[in-house]
């Protein structure tokens, strides 16, 4: 097998880019004309490539040259370069493959935003001044403000665009055809400029692979919006993600249907009920804590030295009036801990004599703990057993 580590050789090639040609192109066979290695990867340089570099807010697209995993693709000047886990033969047609899901996915994400920022741009004038394609979310930052009425407004009509299945035309117009052109851009544009328009809603310079029609997007379902900058940030979703999306979010609503024993679209309300009780509970439960602490206090005696409290109980407010009351009982260190050896413990030590804060390095070391605070009362966890933690006070 032959591989250079030349990674341009042909100076004067210039890859032939498949994806302007045809967005749906899946697998195609490629020459091989330059393979060298950079670092852990290989960088491959194909005749023409269907291969996405990036761009226009969407990812490079990922999949298989022959044998060797594509990692991502850039453009370096008029060519592509892939970005292999694996040398690849130079000269060799190679069988390619894109991952083609991933691709198409992300076409059906990025036509829907298409959708969207045009509608918003026929309807209020408000430019799309920033978007970004995440794994699970589209974010897209627009100039001008929307209310909530808005949102679902240009929700329907996005999704009715969609019923309408027209078609999205990707395309290079020579320089007089553009310059009598009304389409949106972020930014000057120079040189060769493509244009992909969405049929009686957008047109947009892009350079990114597109759906052929509308109805290939799929449902378009906007979650959030926000006031950002002065504007409103949307987060959206499409097609086959929007579809995972939901499924995600029925499953969750069944479990917490069943958990509640509500029925799924009463879930909400049932929550709402169960936090008010709860509420409740937790008021009686610190009314009941406040009663303990009061008899705890009252129990205490005098002693010499340490006085170790475990109150697995008491919640940390009422473990500090204890302590607080402690402080004055012993001539020691006053040690309350909240929890189990099991799930680990709170503590809260208080003392008149012992500086806590200067010993406290010494304390968390000996209790397995994490913690600290002033000189007269330092808090923290420790993971230590009771038998241990006892042990250790109870020698002082």
């Amino acid at each position: 097998m032959l591989y250079s580590m030349n990674i341009r050789k042909q100076v004067n090639h210039m890859t032939q880019k498949l994806y302007y040609e045809d967005s749906h192109l899946a697998q195609f066979t490629a020459r091989v004309l330059s393979c060298g290695q950079a670092g852990e990867r290989y960088e491959v340089i194909l005749d023409r490539t269907a291969f996405f570099p990036g761009g226009g807010g969407q990812d490079p697209d990922t999949g298989m040259i022959g044998d060797s995993r594509v990692l991502g693709a850039k453009e370096r000047g008029e060519d592509v370069v892939h970005f292999t886990d694996a040398p690849v033969p130079v000269g060799e047609t190679a069988v390619c493959r894109l991952d083609w899901m991933q691709r198409f996915r992300r076409m059906q994400s990025h036509s829907g935003e298409h959708i969207l920022s045009g509608i918003i741009h026929q309807r209020f004038g408000y430019e799309n001044v920033g978007f970004h394609m995440g794994g699970d979310m589209i974010t897209v930052d627009y100039s001008g403000e929307l209310t909530g009425e808005q949102i679902r407004e240009l929700e329907l009509a996005c999704n009715l665009a969609v019923t309408e299945n027209v078609p999205v035309k990707c395309w290079f117009p020579d320089p007089e055809t553009l310059r009598a052109m009304e389409y949106r851009s972020k930014k000057e544009l120079t040189g060769d400029v493509r244009i992909v328009t969405v049929e009686g809603y957008d047109t947009c310079a892009c350079c990114a692979p597109h759906v052929s029609r509308t109805g290939e997007v799929g449902i378009i379902k906007l979650h959030t919006f926000a006031r950002h900058r002065g504007g409103t940030r949307i987060t959206m979703i499409c097609g086959l993600d929007a579809l995972d999306d939901y499924n995600a979010r029925c499953a969750n609503i069944t479990a917490i249907s069943g958990l509640l024993s509500a029925k799924p679209l009463e879930t909400a309300q049932a929550a709402e009920r169960m936090c008010r009780e709860n509420e409740a509970l937790k008021q009686k439960l610190a009314q009941a804590n406040r009663k303990l602490t009061a008899v705890k206090i009252a129990e205490l005696t005098e002693r010499e030295g340490n006085l170790v409290l475990f109150e697995p109980d008491l919640d940390m407010v009422c473990l500090r009036e204890l302590i607080n009351a402690a402080m004055e009982k012993c001539t020691g260190i006053a040690a309350g801990f909240t929890g189990s050896d099991e799930a680990g413990y709170h503590y809260i030590l208080g003392s008149r004599t012992v500086d806590l804060r200067a010993n406290a390095k010494a304390i968390n070391a000996a209790i397995s703990g994490k913690g600290g605070g002033q000189k007269e009362m330092i808090q923290g966890t420790a993971t230590a057993d009771e038998a241990t933690i006892r042990a250790y006070f109870e020698k002082g």
